[in-house]
């Protein structure tokens, strides 16, 4: 059997591997510093393989660098020894969920969910620090070599801070932020489903350094837009109050695309401005007797209907429609709710009648659509504690973005969309997404990802009880669906979420590094795994190694006394137990699954090992079989 890596993808072998197939006279082999033999790149070779002219020493050419640009490289292709461990505990509906919140460093947790999610999510939002001279920053520590990043990867410092702030009086002020975005924005293109965007937000500090970074990441024909969108009063007035510039009334947010193929959608609910439908009387002036019909007990004795009765007819059956999905009785039905209803049913053309109070037969018209294909979203306003605080009734969270701007990013992607969020702050994206698809039926994911980054002691957060960051995005998720599902009992959207953490790998020390074996170590050997990790942590930790999706439905089970788990309907089953017999393996043989995995030691004795291999070519020779 094949044993696991445990560890994340090593981009640099991929890279290699890659450009193999393309130029194989440009690999090579090398010594690394573990003494063994490994494939490398001739880079002399391959400069050649790539210009048409022979190549001689350094050119000038057009490029964007920094100091330690090369190294924000080699830190996003490092792998990690790391992990993300379920906890149950904190979070909603776990084992029917599709929804993720992950907390930890979130260039840890890209580098785990490389083989998973590759080319799997369509959209990505992200809400980095502006670099105002006053925002945090991660603290990636480039001082470190390959291995010793694999052992310690997410260095804090003394005192534990994995966030520093990046003050302007800083020599390296942006130096530091581009050092920190960079290899995220690589390993988040690698996440991309060919047709994918990502949207970011920014400010003026750093927009146009981010716009440099996007377009050697993504490519410059890959940029779509510049949006600009409206800020607070507040912000603005603190500008003001600096006494040093203009208030900046206006913020950005960068859209690039995977591929320059892309084309947004030909009907896209967000490119269209809704303008409050109204109730007209269904009665004109003008004489056509064939316009003259019974409509709700009433023939006109002149004039017309605006309408022919086929027509009129279906528009009563459609409001009467629209009433059982809306309301059960007309009282108190407003414009806005039957505005939501047209959204909802993606179709302008439908007509509505009913009778009004007074008597008279009215017709509703439709929300009209004035197409706005420009970058301009000043009609919204980008974010405000608002919407927050009166989720919580105290302000724990002072720059949350707003629903209604994630919400016009949403409508960029398919409804079944998975949608990742790496600062994901006060969980607005979240929020946004169950209340979307609570009002269209629809199915997009989220996965949710922040640092716990604590809250200041002084902060209505700390004081109401939320320590961290996390605390008050897991909250929010649960106060929102909550608040959805009762404001919309007849939904069915998906409000819970899998809450995972990001920590040090489930497998000890010895695992990642045999030739530092010796007898002194043999009964350390009896057993690879750490001794407080659970078998639903090395079962996450499996699927992040074999690429099954976080949010895989699993199911627990036992057969012989073993506990057994069976993720994606026998795609993956797996059982970490002691002594496991051949009765467990002939059962579990029997399901057929595409993937077993089993801990090293865990066969009862030498028969069931002599055995194995057999009963699994008897029932399922197509098994891929690995071990921890």
């Amino acid at each position: 059997m094949d044993k696991l890596k445990m560890h994340s993808l090593n981009k640099v072998n991929e890279n290699i591997k890659k450009i193999g197939t393309q130029f194989p006279n440009c690999i090579t082999e090398r010594i690394n510093q573990l003494g063994e033999v490994e494939y490398a790149i001739d880079f002399d070779m391959l400069k050649q393989e790539l210009s048409s002219v022979i190549v001689a020493g350094r050119e000038e050419r057009y490029q964007f660098t920094w100091p330690d640009k090369k190294e924000s490289i080699l830190l996003a292709n490092a792998p990690i020894a790391k992990t993300l461990r379920p906890c149950r505990e904190e979070s909603v509906d776990f084992d029917d969920t599709q929804n993720l919140y992950i907390e930890g460093d979130n260039l840890e947790v890209l580098k785990l969910l490389q083989e998973t999610y590759l080319g799997k999510v369509k959209m990505i939002y992200i809400d980095p620090p502006y670099n105002t001279g006053h925002d945090f920053v991660y603290e990636d520590d480039f001082a470190q070599n390959t291995s010793e990043y694999l052992e310690n990867s997410g260095q804090f410092d003394d005192k534990g801070n994995r966030l520093v702030k990046n003050l302007e009086t800083n020599g390296r002020f942006h130096t530091d932020w581009l050092n920190m975005i960079y290899p995220r924005l690589k390993l988040m293109r690698d996440l991309l489903d060919d047709d994918g965007l990502i949207f970011i937000s920014i400010g003026d500090e750093e927009v146009d350094n981010l716009r440099k970074i996007c377009n050697e990441i993504f490519g410059e024909s890959n940029f779509r837009n510049q949006i600009v969108i409206r800020r607070g009063t507040k912000s603005i007035q603190a500008q003001f109050d600096k006494w040093d510039k203009l208030g900046q009334a206006l913020e950005y947010i960068l859209l690039y695309s995977k591929n320059s193929s892309y084309r947004f959608p030909s009907q896209m609910k967000i490119l269209k401005k809704a303008k409050s439908g109204s109730w007209n009387n269904h009665w004109r002036g003008t004489d056509r007797p064939t316009m003259r019909y019974p409509l709700f007990g009433i023939t006109p004795p002149k004039g017309q209907w605006r309408w022919g009765q086929t027509r009129s007819e279906q528009a009563i059956s459609n409001y009467q429609r629209m009433l059982s999905e809306v309301k059960s009785t007309t009282d108190a039905i407003t414009n806005e709710q039957i505005d939501a209803w047209y959204i909802k049913q993606n179709d302008p053309s439908i007509d509505l009648l009913r009778l009004s109070k007074n008597g008279k037969p009215e017709h509703y018209i439709a929300p009209t659509n004035e197409t706005v294909l420009d970058s301009s979203w000043v009609d919204l306003l980008v974010g405000s504690s608002t919407e927050i605080t009166n989720l919580f009734d105290t302000a724990v969270f002072d720059t949350a973005k707003l629903i209604q701007v994630i919400r016009r990013m949403l409508c960029f992607v398919s409804n079944d969309a998975i949608i990742l969020d790496l600062f994901s702050g006060s969980a607005t994206v979240a929020h946004a997404i169950m209340q979307l698809n609570a009002e269209d039926s629809g199915n997009r994911k989220f996965i949710m990802v922040q640092l716990p980054e604590p809250t200041d002691e002084k902060s209505e957060a700390y004081k109401a009880g939320y320590k961290n960051i996390c605390e008050i995005g897991k909250e929010r998720i649960r106060r929102a669906g909550n608040k959805i599902a009762k404001e919309n009992p007849q939904a069915k959207f998906d409000k819970g979420f899998r809450v995972l953490k990001c920590d040090s790998t489930n497998m000890k020390e010895v695992y990642y590094n045999p030739a530092e074996y010796n007898a002194d170590l043999l009964d350390v050997l009896i057993d690879n795994i750490k001794s407080d990790r659970t078998p639903e942590d090395l079962l996450f930790q499996v699927m992040l190694d074999l690429g099954v999706l976080l949010s895989s439905d699993i199911k627990q089970t036992t057969i012989a006394g073993k506990t057994v788990f069976n993720v994606a309907d026998s795609f993956l089953m797996a059982c970490f137990d002691t002594d496991i017999n051949e009765e467990i393996i002939t059962v579990i043989a029997k399901q057929k699954p595409y993937y077993f995995v089993m801990r090293d030691s865990s066969m009862a004795n030498d028969s069931v090992a002599t055995n194995f291999q057999q009963i699994f070519n008897t029932y399922s020779p197509e098994t891929k079989k690995k071990v921890l």
